[in-house]
């Protein structure tokens, strides 16, 4: 079983008990989100829902915690001008882990 949900923007494939990063949510640690955008529904391989956009179903997932991704560098040069600059990103996300697809 598994479902094709959307969070901000972006389409995951889920299924239960699996546990994924996604962008950062200020839920804290432990507690209990559900999300609503749910693209498509299969209980098996053979046969899918698709929504129209959305189907009315949900995704319940506990948050397990907020982690930061790996450092990206940024660096700017123009030769011969004295023009340099060197930036670093880090991207938050939380990790979830799906509870339920109902």
């Amino acid at each position: 079983m598994f479902a094709i949900v959307n969070f901000k923007g972006k389409q995951y494939k889920v299924s239960e008990s699996e546990r994924l990063f996604i962008p950062k949510l200020k839920d804290e640690a432990g507690s209990k989100v559900s999300f609503g955008d749910v693209l498509m529904f299969s209980k098996d391989d053979k046969s899918f829902q698709v929504g129209a956009p959305t189907l009315s179903m949900k995704v319940e997932a506990t948050v397990l915690g907020h982690v930061k991704d790996d450092k990206v560098i940024i660096f700017k040069k123009k030769r011969r001008k004295g023009y340099k600059r060197t930036k670093g990103h880090r991207q938050q996300y939380t990790e979830i882990e799906i509870n339920s697809i109902k």
